[in-house]
């Protein structure tokens, strides 16, 4: 096989890598734009396993970006949320790859440190071998072992708790949508846990709140203030990140995407990207691969 052939093999897992440790999808793309220019120097007689040599490079060259992204998000307006990815349905029957991309997984992966988010994505999600990773991020395998180890904890104590079935999550998605898409305050009410938070991301390009809301009747009058400013066209359940999402679509183009956190047969957190910027990829369907 040659570079070529080796690169295209692998690329939808290398975008998946650098997907999960990135959260955005333009600057996976860049990512691999940079790996493909690395690899095409690389003397091929020299490496004995090109997938764990493509998911090296790739790693290093996300870790380097994502510190550039760190910086730019101190200036960032209101919360940042991921990149949403247009995914297949299929995704959600792998369950360990569905629950990495999610909004809410992605989001705790927003709170460890750089290093400490590639560990876990490649350790927990694809299963690369200590010694590999500590190749990928600099470090001895001693110490990725309990990079991974800490890192494990930290994501224990903030994933969502209990597992919600694929027919349960699009029942709840589409009584969201009915409600909201109606005007049906009471729906809302009905489908949103009393605690349930709200994240929106406009980048200050689209009207969304600065800070998270939190609490049931204030993320129905949100909601209810934004619809009233907007003529929607078409609002629809789409797969966003493997699994049920709300899509809305506004002039023509696609102006929000919603994705939800369940729990109990309600919505626990919501996330709302309006932020143009990140809605420009959900044109084609991503295929993600382990």
């Amino acid at each position: 096989m040659n570079g070529t052939d080796a690169f295209v093999t692998h690329r939808n897992l290398l975008f998946t890598v650098a997907y999960e440790i990135l959260g955005s999808a333009a600057d996976a793309e860049d990512v691999l734009q940079e790996t493909w220019l690395r690899w095409a120097d690389v003397d091929l007689a020299t490496v004995r396993d090109h997938r764990a040599y493509l998911v090296r490079i790739t790693t290093r060259q996300a870790l380097n970006r994502l510190r550039t992204m760190a910086r730019r998000r101190e200036t960032y307006v209101g919360p940042w949320l991921p990149e949403p990815l247009l995914t297949a349905p299929d995704v959600a029957d792998d369950v360990a790859l569905a629950d990495s991309v999610s909004t809410a997984m992605l989001m705790v992966l927003e709170t460890l440190s750089p290093t400490e988010r590639a560990v876990f994505v490649l350790r927990e999600v694809f299963d690369v071998p200590y010694d590999e990773i500590a190749d990928a991020v600099g470090k001895t395998p001693a110490a990725v072992r309990q990079i991974a180890h800490r890192a494990r904890e930290h994501v224990a104590t903030r994933r969502p708790r209990g597992s919600v079935s694929a027919e349960q999550r699009q029942a709840v998605v589409v009584r969201f949508v009915a409600a909201a898409t109606t005007g049906d305050l009471q729906g809302l009410m009905e489908v949103l846990a009393p605690d349930v938070v709200l994240f929106s991301d406009g980048g200050g390009l689209k009207k969304a709140a600065r800070r998270p809301i939190h609490g049931r009747d204030k993320v129905v009058r949100f909601l209810a203030g934004v619809a009233k400013d907007e003529v929607v066209e078409r609002a629809d359940v789409v797969t966003v990140n493997g699994a049920p999402a709300l899509r809305v679509v506004i002039g023509g183009v696609v102006d929000t995407i919603a994705s939800f956190q369940l729990e109990g047969g309600l919505v626990t957190a919501l996330y709302v990207t309006r932020n143009p910027e990140k809605l420009t990829a959900l044109d084609r369907v991503v295929v993600l691969q382990r």
